[in-house]
This record gives C-alpha cells, sequence and structure tokens, in this order.
C-alpha cells in the first residue's frame, strides 16, 4: 500500500512494518504507547522515555548525526523521523535505501493528525484514536490568562521560541501569551528582552538545561519579571506526552 507523510513523501509498505527505526524521542515514546515496543529495534541516544528503552534496543546515533553501519544492520522495514529535530542531508541519504516517514508539527492539529496517521500506518489505529482523543479533549477548552511571557530554549547565545512553533502553540494554549513575533526560534540580548518587558521569563528544561542558577542569573536582570523553570517535554513533545501537558500547565 501507498502511504504519505506529513512532507507529502510516499513511501509503499506491503505489510505493517515488525522492524522499525525512531530517530525523534517523542515519537518513540508515541511507539511504545501505541504498543508497538516489541516491534522498535533502534532508537537515537535522546530517547529517554520509557527509561529503559536505550538498554534494550539499539542506539543508531542521535537525532541528527547517525550510526548508517548500525541502522543497516537492523534492517528497518520502517524509519521515523521529523523535519525539524533531524538532518535533512542525514535522511535523505536513508530514503535512498529505506521507507521513511516524516512528520511536520506546528501545531495540535498536526500532532494529533500525525498520531492517528502512524496508528493507520503500523495497524494500531485503535490506540491511536484512544491517545489522539484524549488529547484533543484536554485541549478543548484552553486554560484562562496567565501573562506575557518569553521562553528560553537555549543561553549563550539566547534563543527563545517565536512563531510558527509547537512551543508557541502551546504558550498560548497555557495561558501565555508570547511576546516573541519573530519567526521560529530567534536569538535575543537582554537589552531586548527588557525592552519586550514580559511579565514570565520561562526557562525550558530543553534542548538547554536552565538551572537554578540561571534562574537566580535572569533575576537579577530582571527584578520585575517571574523567573519560572519549565519542563520542556511538556511544552515540546508532540506525541503522547501531551497526555501529561493539560494539568502540568494548569499548575504553573
Amino acid at each position: 500500500m501507498e502511504y504519505k507523510d506529513q512532507l507529502g513523501n510516499s513511501i509503499f509498505l506491503e505489510r505493517p512494518p515488525q522492524r522499525i527505526i525512531s530517530l525523534v524521542p517523542s515519537q518513540t515514546e508515541l511507539l511504545v504507547d501505541l504498543g508497538l515496543k516489541d516491534r522498535l529495534v533502534g532508537v537515537t541516544k535522546f530517547c529517554i522515555y520509557p527509561t529503559n528503552i536505550k538498554k534494550e534496543k539499539t542506539i543508531i546515533g542521535g537525532t541528527k548525526n547517525y550510526r548508517f553501519d548500525a541502522i543497516k544492520n537492523l534492517s528497518p522495514d520502517l524509519i521515523i523521523g521529523n523535519k525539524e529535530e533531524n538532518d535533512k542531508e542525514g535522511i535523505e541519504q536513508l530514503m535512498e535505501d529505506y521507507s521513511v516517514w516524516m512528520s511536520d508539527i506546528y501545531n495540535l492539529e498536526d500532532s494529533l493528525s500525525m498520531i492517528r496517521e502512524l496508528g493507520y500506518l503500523l495497524d494500531e489505529k485503535k490506540n491511536a484514536e484512544r491517545i489522539a482523543s484524549r488529547i484533543a479533549n484536554d485541549f478543548e477548552v484552553p486554560i484562562p490568562y496567565k501573562g506575557t511571557a518569553v521562553y528560553l530554549i537555549w543561553n549563550n547565545p539566547i534563543m527563545t521560541a517565536g512563531r510558527y512553533t509547537f512551543i508557541n502553540e502551546m504558550l498560548q494554549f497555557s495561558g501565555f501569551e508570547n511576546l516573541v513575533q519573530s519567526d521560529r526560534y530567534p536569538q535575543l540580548d537582554l537589552e531586548e528582552i527588557k525592552d519586550l518587558n514580559p511579565e514570565y521569563l520561562l526557562l525550558s528544561s530543553e534542548p538547554y538545561p536552565f538551572k537554578e542558577e540561571h534562574v537566580e542569573f535572569f533575576q537579577s536582570h530582571f527584578p520585575n519579571t517571574r523567573i519560572l523553570l519549565v519542563d520542556g517535554e511538556l511544552f515540546s513533545w508532540y506525541g503522547s506526552r501531551l497526555l501529561k501537558s493539560r494539568k502540568y500547565f494548569e499548575s504553573l
């Protein structure tokens, strides 16, 4: 059968894949939650959920650099990746030899479509619909407004989450007005953040691991802004981890 991924690429599969490699941590967790752990043969070094997954599966590298020899030895019948998180050149090389299904996530609708489409492709439609429906229900009613915010994803240089990102969508849902109106992940300096004058400065736990020392640093520069360490997984992971997001957002 022919299947299209979220980039519009076609792959052809004679039967549901039995040897799957995941190149994205959030999608690895989703595959396990779909009941496909036994069919998952390879993961990245950043795939941390479930907690024992890296001990049980072959590590094929990171999200940007791949061990092509390890991938070849696994003989995958499907590789699952993501446009933003994976290296384009590496993905194109993999596409020459394997069936590669790519997600492309900007908003909640993209996420729900990804979950349902993978469920269809992998013959787990019932589980996929259960997960997608629960997430859709959780996100049906937005959380009350909290205030203006700037969300940091990196330090030295300071990088933020702007428009046309999944994080921006989660900020809006969780009650924050994102003051960064540039697209994607622009760099800002301290003076530019000061000019924005956010009520909240959110320091993400990933990809840069902000700590309490960073809270103290930014608090010294922005005494009138509330500085919060936040769980980056619950703002940026677009698979089944979204089942935990609403309760977390309400607690902030």
